[in-house]
């Protein structure tokens, strides 16, 4: 039995888009009367004939949105989700919610089971393996084939699409410009490697700060944390190795951690060390003494994510619409771990 000659084919052949095909067969006057014409010739030659089944599941709405995030420890992204289903809710869809665990193949095993007919979009944050590797070609794929996507804070340039993001460089330089108001000189950094694209922003918003400032940026003042989970030893040795009378983390985590080791190690918070982190989140709420933060509004990004998305799901005219990224401020809440 000759096999059924599909739109994918035709694309292939032609080598222009699955969505270019199946216009250009509808006579869409959003493609070129050439292209159109090329594409509807070449179909006739090959005999092709509209699968109707296709069709209809294609035009089916499942009313559900697919977000996978990195991990779920992570109080930010409970707030990001919290977002999501408050907006998708109020527009009746559903959302259904994976783990990456900072994995690119669960981040990929995660994309093929929710895009085989489980869900109309993707909301997503990279991991950091898929950051790492610089690989994106499952995200590639599903757009290609139609499926909207927004990305929100950890994303990439080299993905279209739209995007949630705060100005991370921006929220660094208010940290870092807080604590040198309220009198501190030599500020320490927590940060993340290079290839964690938040940990790289605000490692230059802390940098740029620095500068602007007049103040001398210290190598040795900055940590590069590898292994997250396992962060104590290195903040442990940046306080053997080096004086200083702030710091600034890119994370909660990191801050509470530091505060804790300069406790143990006889230190007044602040009088001796002041301390800024970045996100507002349960461990900053509730560490002692409650801990200044950068307020990244995880509640507001959700929320957005999930306009764009059901935006671009419920408009078909959106469909050929250029990438839109949408920067949600950044605020300093202070707390106890800081000078008035």
């Amino acid at each position: 039995m000759k096999k059924k000659v599909t739109i994918k084919q035709i694309a292939r052949e032609l080598d222009v888009s699955v969505s270019t095909v199946s216009k250009a067969l509808r006579d869409s006057k959003e493609i070129s009367l050439d292209t159109r014409q090329k594409v509807q010739a070449f179909a006739k030659l090959l005999n092709y004939k509209p699968n109707n089944i296709a069709i209809s599941l294609k035009n089916r709405k499942t009313k559900n949105i697919g977000v996978i995030i990195p991990e779920i420890v992570h109080h930010f992204f409970t707030t990001v989700i919290s977002g999501v289903e408050r907006e998708a809710n109020k527009a009746g869809y559903n959302v259904i919610v994976c783990l990456s665990d900072e994995s690119f193949d669960k981040e990929v095993i995660n994309m093929e089971t929710l895009a085989n007919g489980s869900i109309d979009g993707f909301i997503l944050s990279l991991s950091k393996e898929t950051q790492s590797k610089k690989d994106f070609h499952h995200l590639l794929e599903a757009i290609d084939q139609g499926m909207p996507l927004v990305m929100f804070d950890r994303v990439s340039e080299e993905v279209p699409g739209d995007k949630v993001i705060i100005n991370d460089i921006e929220g660094a330089e208010k940290a870092v410009n807080f604590l040198l108001e309220t009198g501190c000189h030599n500020i320490a950094l927590l940060t993340t490697v290079d290839y964690v694209s938040v940990g790289k922003l605000r490692t230059e918003g802390y940098i740029r700060a620095l500068k602007q400032s007049g103040k001398a940026v210290s190598e040795s003042l900055i940590v590069k944390i590898e292994d997250i989970d396992n962060c104590e030893r290195q903040i442990a040795e940046l306080f053997d190795s080096e004086k200083f009378d702030a710091v600034f983390a890119v994370n909660e985590l990191f801050a509470v951690t530091a505060m804790k080791e300069a406790q143990r190690r006889g230190y007044k918070i602040p009088e001796d060390i002041a301390f800024v982190g970045f996100t507002d989140g349960i461990l900053s709420q509730f560490a002692f003494p409650t801990l200044t933060t950068v307020d990244q509004h995880g509640l507001e990004m959700g929320e957005m994510a999930a306009k764009m998305l059901i935006q671009r799901l419920e408009n078909d005219d959106m469909d050929d619409e250029a990438s839109r990224t949408h920067v949600i401020p950044t605020s300093i809440k202070e707390r106890e771990s800081t000078k008035k």
